[in-house]
């Protein structure tokens, strides 16, 4: 539905915001649905069936249903349902379609946008259905991006994960001289060893091993071109008990001998 025009959109007149009566049941019918039903609950309890599975529904959940799907619902009369509804249809074919069910978490913009759809059309405003066909498309991109981006949580729980390994990184490239262990900085990050190791190859592209020698490389390239400190006087600085170790590791990263730097 992301690459329908907002032209292709065919609104139809079944739309509305709705306190449900306590007695209130959307009975099964015979004939499945004709079109697709964006429906969505802004409050109560109560249960829907699509398809004969039912879902267990209050604030927050938001259906879209298509044609062919069979659907009833019922509710909590203590605590009914407000629902806002919409019945539209495609003029072409789709692709990419949002996933049946969902729970939305962050309702703000959805439910200000289902709002303005229903009184477009309640006030006659000007333009109305160019305006409609427009918010459609919104609501539906907000759908599929709900289906396709990772949760809230997981997301800041992946910044939070990026943000400690980086701290880490950065850690290692102020101390270049320390011999570092890994599980030191798995515990500096709050990670297990192995999922830290993963983890920093993952998101620095490189192991840990690795990034502490090039860090350390680079750190002997500065202080031999810009620090006029000798061969010996670096190997030193950086941790390096063996000259001949050290010489053989810088060779191996930069191509020359450190000497050949000096």
């Amino acid at each position: 539905m992301l690459d329908l025009t907002p032209e292709a959109y065919v609104l139809l007149p079944a739309f509305a915001k709705i306190v449900c009566e306590p007695g209130w049941k959307w009975q099964k019918r015979e004939k499945p649905l004709a079109n697709y039903d964006m429906f969505y609950v802004w409050s109560g309890e109560g249960e829907v069936y699509l398809n004969g599975r039912p879902y267990s529904v209050g604030k927050g959940s938001c259906f879209l249903f298509r044609p062919g799907d069979h659907t009833s619902a019922t509710h909590n009369p203590q605590k009914p349902l407000v629902l806002t509804y919409i019945h539209f249809d495609v003029m072409e074919a789709v692709t990419l379609v949002p996933e049946p069910y969902r729970q939305l978490q962050d309702t703000f913009d959805f439910e200000h946008m289902l709002a303005k759809y229903v009184r477009l059309f309640l006030i006659r405003t000007f333009a109305a259905e160019e305006e409609a066909r427009l918010i459609l498309k919104q609501l539906l991109i907000h759908l599929l991006r709900d289906d396709l981006e990772e949760p809230v949580e997981q997301r800041k729980a992946s910044n939070q994960l990026t943000e400690s390994i980086r701290e880490v990184a950065n850690y290692i490239q102020q101390h270049p001289g320390t011999a570092h262990r890994v599980d030191d900085l798995a515990q500096r990050a709050g990670l297990s060893s192995r999922y830290f190791s993963i983890k920093f190859k993952e998101l620095i592209g490189m192991s840990v091993q690795t990034y502490m020698i090039r860090t350390r490389i680079e750190r002997a390239q500065h202080l031999l071109l810009h620090a006029g400190m000798n061969v010996t006087e670096v190997a030193d600085a950086l941790g390096y008990r063996d000259i001949f170790f050290f010489s053989r590791q810088f060779k191996q990263y930069t191509g020359k001998s450190p000497s050949e730097i000096r």
